[in-house]
């Protein structure tokens, strides 16, 4: 095969990778993008959307079950039943439509798609292994946008039933018994999902707390669906391995401990893809782990870019977006550097939770006197009427200038606010200017408003 050129390669088709590949062939660049599986990455293909396509079916069939039961709706039904391998499809589906986007924008933009494991020959020259053979391909950029992979525990390596989250968004049946390994972001939307749906779920995690990120106040409403949904919670235990007969062996605050279970899904957080795309050929800098990048994500060397997940954290998809949109803007000349006040991000648990911007804890470690509103969802009317009264929205703001530093909520359906609480950190808005916008009522954002009202001793509603 003939050697291809380009002005841009991109290594990685995932959210930053395809955005970056689109929007500078919009951009006029020459741009080449290469991943051995369907345009999308980790996030379209085994992520954010088949887990948030598992969640909605889990909603869907725990609504359904409660409706056989007596309520305060009035609403009554037969007893449901579910068909995973259909949800399954019906998940698959979505994924097909969405990748099959991806491919006819990247097409639209005159980006050449190569389906291949790439390899740095050295800091130009990358080799393709394609179904048809090895391609050599010469660019004078490059953007390492390679992503993440579920870490595995050395004591519970993947394998018949110890599975990641990739293998527990295609189960084909419904386990009766799931053992959770780890109670991050990733364990509690998958094991909350599978307890609505009917598996007897226990979460274990090594911290003092599940959702160790987020403050106590936060994670409170999730303790008290989980309990509602009959899951174990076991925390500062850790998992040793699995014996002979196939029991976890758990160490305990209160003692070592065995349990057994249909599948265990080990899900205690994503390392970074920095080994099996010929990282030795370079000379990069790290930052532990990942690769380390300037404010406009450029490595050590010049002329290549890294983005997304292997950079480090945030580990989201919308920040690999941003990513891979500013360097397409650097190598098209623009002058842009990464600058942004906030990068929200979102736990998809029942009730949902939003942080964007600083906690109270941390505008404290870092120096300010605050001002502090929560408003609770319990006052809302919108929330009430959809009987979601459990959660607050919470505003952190500087105490001489009232600039806002951080936004918080709880609550079902909060994650539909996330744009707001970015935006008004972007536009470093005052809490007057979150209190004098005019809120659509009845909506939940309506509480976004009170609390920065109820930061100003002005609250209206409670």
């Amino acid at each position: 095969m003939r050697d291809i050129y380009c002005k841009l390669l991109v290594i990685g088709a995932g959210p930053g990778g395809y955005v970056c590949a689109i929007r500078a062939g919009q951009l006029g660049i020459d741009t080449v993008i290469v991943d051995f599986a369907k345009p999308g990455g980790t996030c379209l293909n085994i992520g954010c959307i088949p887990s948030k396509a598992l969640i909605h079916a889990a909603d869907e069939f725990d609504a359904a079950r409660n409706r056989a039961l007596p309520n305060a709706l009035g609403i009554s039904a037969g007893a449901p039943q579910i068909d995973l391998a259909q949800t399954v499809e019906w998940k698959n589906s979505i994924v097909a439509r969405l990748t099959g986007g991806v491919s006819d924008l990247l097409k639209r933009a005159k980006v050449k798609i190569l389906a291949g494991q790439a390899r740095f020959l050295d800091g130009k020259t990358v080799e393709v292994m394609t179904d048809t053979g090895p391609q050599i391909l010469h660019a004078e950029n490059v953007v390492i946008a390679t992503g993440s992979a579920p870490a595995e525990l050395p004591s519970l390596p993947f394998g018949g039933r110890v599975i990641a989250s990739t293998e527990a968004l295609a189960l084909a049946r419904i386990p009766e018994s799931m053992v959770v390994v780890g109670g991050g972001y990733i364990g509690l939307e998958l094991g909350t999902a599978f307890a609505k749906i009917g598996v007897t779920v226990t979460v274990i995690e090594a911290a003092s707390r599940v959702l160790p990120q987020y403050d106590a106040d936060l994670i409170r409403p999730v303790l008290r669906r989980l309990n509602e949904l009959g899951v174990t919670v076991m925390t500062g235990a850790k998992v040793t391995g699995m014996n002979v007969k196939g029991a976890l062996q758990i160490e305990g605050p209160d003692g070592d401990v065995r349990m057994k279970a249909d599948t265990v899904l080990v899900a205690v957080g994503r390392r970074p893809v920095t080994d099996g795309w010929g990282r030795e050929e370079l000379v990069l800098e790290m930052d532990g782990p990942y690769l380390r990048v300037d404010d406009r994500c450029q490595t050590a060397m010049r002329g290549i870019y890294a983005i997304g997940d292997v950079t480090g954290g945030p580990m989201l998809a919308h920040r690999a977006m941003a990513q891979g949109e500013l360097v397409a803007g650097v190598i098209a000349g623009h002058k842009v550097r990464w600058t942004k006040q906030a990068i929200p991000a979102v736990c998809f648990t029942d009730p949902e939770v939003v942080t964007a911007g600083l906690t109270p804890d941390q505008a404290r470690d870092a120096g300010y006197k605050t001002k502090i509103g929560q408003f609770p969802l319990a006052a809302n009317g919108r929330a009430l009427t959809m009987q979601a009264g459990q959660g607050f929205v919470r505003v952190v703001a500087r105490a001489d200038n009232h600039l806002v530093l951080g936004i918080q909520a709880v609550g079902r359906g909060v994650s539909e606010l996330s744009a707001a609480f970015g935006l008004a950190l972007e536009m470093q808005a005052r809490l007057e200017d979150i209190a004098a916008t005019v809120h659509t009522h009845p909506t939940q954002g309506e509480a976004l408003q009170e609390a920065a009202m109820t930061a100003l001793g002005q609250a209206l509603h409670i």
